[in-house]
């Protein structure tokens, strides 16, 4: 696994813009050098902040949408459309603007009727990312080229948090998530095999109540206490941080904040 490098801007807004400016780079070079890209998205505050920022950024119309492939890392078990659900949310913060190909956007379950619980829903999905991986790589899971994670004030990333069952899982792609701690309780998440499998993860936190969370999460802490911890991309893991979020971090981790 790769070595975490950290990246702190001045300010959430600075933040977005330049996590927008990544990734249109990372998948028109994903596109040019093997014809389609596949990123996983997150929901929350940064990671909808993020999206809008990919909408209104001028650079966004080099991405061929119709070649991008969207999958989610976790999900909150609600029905279709409800305005929690984070396909919901990125619909409206990104979606909804661009000529995405409706069958490359690979949305979670919801709890519409067609699946008992999250447990099932789980492995729905989890058959879905197996259908998508290339025989080839011989994985459960196709090659993401970024994997996007919102982090928590708990260290939580995805729908993976401190201590419950999910973090622990070590065999399964996708599970169903039961008591969490913020509301809905019930939720999909991928696992951190999963989320190990894409070349890139990036890491998104803003705000001074993240600071804790990071400095734990970088701190050499265990990923079962600080799930963050064990977020870690095949080729590069990257934290991208408001100087706020930094706040708790030595300096010697991470150059000055940028303009």
């Amino acid at each position: 696994m790769s070595t975490p490098q950290i990246v702190v801007h001045r300010d959430k807004e600075l933040m977005a813009q330049a996590a927008a400016a990544r990734l249109i780079t990372k998948i028109v070079d994903a596109q040019a050098a093997r014809g389609s890209a596949s990123v996983v998205l997150t929901g929350g505050r940064n990671g909808n902040g993020l999206l809008a920022a990919l909408a209104a950024a001028p650079a966004r119309d080099a991405v061929d949408w119709s070649r991008l492939d969207l999958w989610w890392g976790d999900e909150r078990f609600l029905p279709e459309g409800h305005p929690e659900r984070n396909d919901t949310q990125a619909r409206a913060a990104l979606l909804d603007s661009v000529d995405v190909d409706p069958a490359r956007v690979h949305s979670m379950p919801s709890a519409d009727g067609r699946y008992d619980d999250a447990d099932a829903a789980a492995e729905a999905y989890a058959a879905e990312l197996a259908a998508a991986a290339r025989p080839e790589d011989h994985a459960a899971v196709p090659s993401f080229d970024v994997l996007l994670l919102g982090v928590g004030p708990d260290t939580h990333v995805a729908s993976l948090f401190p201590e419950l069952p999910g973090v622990r899982e070590t065999e399964r792609t996708v599970v169903g998530v039961h008591g969490a701690p913020k509301p809905p309780p019930t939720r999909v998440s991928l696992t951190l095999p999963a989320i190990r499998s894409a070349r890139e993860v990036w890491l998104l936190a803003a705000g001074e109540d993240k600071a804790g969370a990071v400095a734990l999460a970088l701190s050499g802490a265990g990923e079962v206490q600080a799930p963050a911890a064990g977020a870690r991309g095949s080729r590069r893991t990257l934290w991208l941080l408001d100087a706020a979020a930094a706040a708790k971090l030595p300096r010697d981790l991470y150059p000055p904040a940028s303009p």
